[in-house]
């Protein structure tokens, strides 16, 4: 059996691909264009990925594909539909980034609402040593204690946000599509209004495409921390840079973009530099045991499909 990895490179160069080797010829591509698709999938059976996006443009002429495995939860970037019509199955990880991407979540908002940066670069410029005082309390930061956090999407990471965010002392707010027990639910306008921080954890279909759009933004506290590590087409992005920008919103983290990397002229260019702004590359599910994790569930995925399994599909 032939498989081909499309974009390891978003994977690490540090995780090795070697135990797909079991299942029979691997070829490896450190990335792969729109235009490279078809090429590099040539006649394999099975193929992995990670953002390369996969329709009935560039798999066309792959009549001998079987499989496609995501190395990813989401699978917004593969054409089901086509999958389903061609007989192609596809598997996804569901699970294995959860800790990862709450603890950048939870990062995010803790180093936003303490000024970290700014504190670390007072120190870091010498100002800290220049100025001849013990300490230095601007600009003022906020307990997280007592603080309300909103939630929207309450899969795993969203849970496990929520659990953290209790723990820290907050009053947490959830919005999702069913209520669950135990947990504050709340429609999205009250989360919308009510939250100090709100964390944005849904995934992206056509239900929460610009879920958080303009009017909502202008719901928020001038004070409240955004963060989203979901997707970056679920907000608004201009409207979002646009509250930073006028001050209508406390601070900004996004590890997630409508286009990855983003453009020139995205509208995050413009509050790159703002110090209430935290931007990672889309790395909050990428911990190295989360990549071990998600190699090793991909390969069990191969293993149970040549076994007739359905273990993982979303096609």
């Amino acid at each position: 059996m032939k498989i081909a990895l499309l974009d390891t490179g978003t994977l690490g160069d540090d995780i090795s691909t070697d135990l797909f080797s079991e299942f029979g010829d691997v070829t490896v591509y450190r990335n792969t264009s729109l235009q490279e698709v078809s090429a590099h999938i040539g006649d394999s059976e099975v193929v992995i990925i990670n953002k390369v996006k996969l329709n009935s443009q560039n798999l066309a002429q792959a009549s001998s594909l079987r499989l496609i495995c995501l190395a990813a939860t989401g699978f917004d970037n593969v054409d089901l539909d086509y999958c389903r019509a061609r007989g192609i199955a596809v598997c996804n990880v569901v699970g294995y980034s959860t800790q990862c991407v709450a603890q950048v979540t939870v990062s995010m908002a803790l180093s936003l609402i303490t000024h970290l940066r700014e504190y670390d670069e007072f120190v870091r410029s010498g100002e800290y040593t220049a100025r001849g005082i013990a300490n230095s309390l601007t600009p003022v930061y906020h307990e997280i204690y007592g603080k309300t956090w909103g939630i929207i999407g309450f899969g795993n990471i969203g849970k496990q946000v929520g659990t953290v965010a209790r723990a820290l002392g907050c009053r947490v707010i959830v919005h999702k599509r069913a209520p669950i027990a135990n947990w504050d639910c709340v429609d999205l306008d009250t989360v919308c209004r009510e939250s100090d921080i709100l964390s944005i954890h849904t995934p992206l279909n056509e239900s929460t495409r610009n879920l958080l759009d303009a009017s909502h933004i202008a719901m928020l506290k001038k004070s409240a921390i955004v963060i989203n590590v979901a997707r970056g087409a679920v907000t608004d992005e201009a409207a979002l840079a646009e509250a930073i920008r006028e001050g209508r919103i406390g601070a900004l983290g996004v590890d997630v973009y409508s286009t990855e990397p983003f453009p020139h002229d995205h509208p995050f260019q413009t509050i790159r530099e703002y110090p209430n702004v935290c931007m990672t590359p889309h790395m909050a599910w990428g911990g190295y045991e989360t990549r071990v994790r998600v190699m090793e569930e991909m390969a069990e995925n191969i293993r149970s499909f040549l076994a007739g399994e359905t273990r993982n599909r979303v096609d």
